[in-house]
């Protein structure tokens, strides 16, 4: 039997029978669909974190207290600190540029508008280098200078988020906020920025990290950031940030932290995630698979005496064999095309209607439709094989 009459003998056995060969192809449907979103979820969120990451700054490291924690990346080591301010010296020898090296402590505190409610706000205090090592643009103003934080001036810097929440419709560069009882002038307002690991880097104030420690009755540095000035001299200058810091304080503990390892223990975490949903999707693939062999199986007990009849006609076993073989791929592949137009369209609505991310890989809709004809071929040799094994004179007596 030649190939294209065999698939036009397929294509009319499954049209003889549509509601069947549907309700076959629902598992392959849904986990062809299910894989698809899956992926496309896990490959949005991976992009989403990799801008987020790449927008604290280029060729950025972060210096730490602690050991950097691979399983829990969000651990705040800034109650155990021992770093001062005057380390940015020993971080700034070691690249060579003071411009280089931002020091930044954390805290939160009710912040109102003259005139206006009270918001709590979180606070970053930093010194003059931040906009330039973290990337952080102004969209109006300026950024406080190193007479600011040597003086312990009280001024503040607004992010756009901020800005809006605290006054509302009107231009803040110039006007007063009070911080924790404390009266500050709004110098500058920052550019949009989004969200940082699902924290809004909009909804804050810089202030000087100088002033910061007074008010706050704070002697730490939570954190220093330094720009490497190239990508390929962020691992060696990793390296020798962390051993500056330890002949300081041989009794502690740091990490110097590359965007590269934080992308790394991310992707590492997401791909076991997506992997691990993605498994689950394709148990519907093993279940669907389950349902055509049973139908193929029916098929061939229906189809007895048209098998007999063939045999006996002159048809091979083979020829039988490759009939229901083409049977049981041309059923999973159409499923699997299904399932492909319904997982695409499933993932571009979940991108543009919630809130998760979701982008299709290329690959995904090739590698779903090869593993659904897959399916078809595993789950129909032993059906096919049983049709081409049936004895003729058998086969023909069988009512």
């Amino acid at each position: 039997m030649k190939g294209w009459e065999a698939f036009r003998v397929a294509l009319d056995a499954l049209r003889g029978n549509r509601m069947r060969s549907l309700l076959t192809m629902l598992g392959i449907i849904i986990g062809i669909a299910a894989v698809i979103v899956v992926v496309s979820i896990g490959s949005g969120a991976r992009q989403q974190i990799e801008k987020q990451v790449e927008g604290l700054g280029s060729n950025l490291i972060l210096v730490v207290p602690g050991q950097f924690d691979t399983n829990n990346l969000s651990r705040s080591a800034a109650a155990t600190s021992t770093m001062q301010i005057a380390d940015a010296e020993v971080l700034a020898a070691v690249t060579g540029d003071p411009q280089s090296v931002t020091a930044r402590v954390s805290t939160g505190a009710q912040v109102r508008a003259a005139g206006g409610s009270e918001h709590f706000q979180t606070i970053q205090g930093a010194d003059q280098n931040l906009p330039r090592v973290m990337n952080r643009p102004l969209a109006e103003g300026q950024y406080f200078s190193t007479v600011d934080v040597d003086t312990r001036r009280r001024v503040a810097v607004l992010g756009s988020v901020s800005a809006r929440v605290l006054f509302p419709g009107a231009d803040p560069v110039g006007r007063q906020v009070t911080i924790a009882g404390t009266r500050f002038e709004v110098i500058g307002v920052l550019k949009e920025q989004g969200e940082s690991f699902g924290v809004s880097q909009d909804n804050e104030i810089h202030i000087p990290i100088t002033t910061a420690q007074r008010m706050f009755s704070i002697q730490r540095v939570d954190a220093f950031a330094v720009k490497a000035p190239s990508a390929s001299g962020v691992g060696a200058l990793s390296d020798r940030l962390w051993k500056a810091m330890k002949e300081k304080y041989p009794d502690q503990t740091f990490s110097a932290i590359t965007q590269t390892q934080i992308l790394g223990v991310i992707g590492q975490i997401l791909g076991l995630l997506t992997g691990v949903l993605a498994a689950i999707a394709g148990i519907s693939l093993l279940v669907g698979g389950v349902g055509v062999s049973n139908i193929m199986l029916v098929s061939v007990r229906e189809r007895t005496r048209e098998i007999g009849l063939r045999k006996a006609l002159g048809a091979r076993q083979r020829d039988v064999l490759v009939q229901f073989l083409v049977e049981a791929v041309l059923l999973t592949s159409v499923g699997g095309a299904i399932g492909i137009a319904i997982g695409v369209a499933g993932s571009i609505a979940v991108n543009q209607l919630s809130p998760l991310p979701a982008t299709i890989e290329w690959w995904s809709p090739v590698v779903a439709f090869v593993v659904s004809a897959a399916v078809g071929i595993f789950f129909g040799v032993f059906p096919a094989r049983r049709a081409g094994r049936l004895d003729p004179v058998v086969a023909l007596r069988t009512e």
